[in-house]
Formats: structure tokens, C-alpha cells, sequence
């Protein structure tokens, strides 16, 4: 099973987006639980927050180790509120997790950000490999700096943003 680690910067509406969007995952058994970083107190995004089950953090930094360690299940999904996963995700991911259950990994799903950006990701992932970003999967141990990380595998799953969170 999977814990969502969302972080919002966009407000209450692009939250309810993404994790609406993950209500497929939870029915088919693959998501257990999310945890919201906020980074700063508001009480429409503590309501979805609550509304979900979700555990809400005040981050005002935004890190990602910081929901993994509230984090009930080793596998994370790291994703930004307005987030979109895209047919197929599900099956992607539990066939990754399925695959790697018994050592930490790390995944990244495709993003489709126009032909110059996806140029900018690629050359800023050969420079920084091993920063986590939205839309990575990645072993609790390896967030948490207790196992190390190499390349992220690629998966054939792809992540949209809200164009209305852009």
C-alpha cells in the first residue's frame, strides 16, 4: 500500500482536485492514506484535509521528509496539490510497488509540460538525480536518507497539472 504525500500551494480547490483524482487508487486497494503539507494555516484546506482523512502538517518549507515521516505505509507518492495522475497510473504503480516490495526504489512518472520545459526537467535531472520532486514514488527509507537512491525509474505512467492550477 501507498501513503499520498501532497503538498499545497495553490489552496482548498486544487487540494479537492487531487485528491479526488486518487479516489480510484484507494477503491482498488493501492492508496491507504494521504498526508497534506500546507504552508500555512487555512481552514478550507484543513477542511478537505479532514473531509479526506487526511493527515494535515504545517510545513512552511514545503519538504517532503517531513509528511514522510507521518507516513503509515513505506511506499510514498510525492505529488503538488492540482496534480492529475492519468489512465493507467494505478496499474503502473502497483505493479512497480509489487515488484520492488522487498527494497527501496524510487519511480517517476512521465509529465507532459511542453517540448522546452520537458527539456529544462531532463537537463535538470542529469544535474540533480536524486531530488525528489512531485509525481516521484520513492521508498520511505530512501526519503528519510537511511538507504540510498540511484536513478529513479521511469515509469510508463504520466501526471498532468490542472490548467486551471498552473
Amino acid at each position: 500500500m501507498i501513503t499520498v504525500l501532497i503538498r499545497v500551494t495553490h489552496g482548498p480547490e486544487a487540494l479537492a482536485v487531487t485528491l479526488s483524482s486518487l479516489v480510484p487508487a484507494v477503491t482498488a486497494g493501492l492508496i491507504a492514506d494521504a498526508v497534506i503539507l500546507a504552508d500555512r494555516e487555512d481552514e478550507g484546506i484543513a477542511q478537505v484535509a479532514e473531509a479526506a482523512g487526511a493527515v494535515l502538517r504545517l510545513s512552511p518549507a514545503g519538504h517532503w521528509a517531513e509528511a514522510g515521516r507521518l507516513a503509515r505505509h513505506d511506499w510514498l507518492l510525492c505529488l503538488d496539490d492540482g496534480d492529475l495522475p492519468q489512465e493507467g497510473w494505478i496499474r503502473v504503480l502497483d505493479r512497480f510497488v509489487g515488484l520492488n516490495a522487498d527494497r527501496p526504489g524510487r519511480a517517476r512518472f512521465k509529465r507532459s509540460h511542453g517540448v522546452f520545459r520537458d527539456m529544462v526537467h531532463r537537463i535538470r535531472d542529469r544535474f540533480a538525480p536524486r531530488a525528489i520532486r512531485s509525481g516521484d514514488l520513492i521508498h520511505r527509507r530512501i526519503l528519510l536518507g537511511e538507504a540510498k537512491s540511484g536513478q529513479p525509474v521511469r515509469l510508463t505512467a504520466a501526471i498532468e497539472r490542472d490548467p486551471a492550477f498552473s
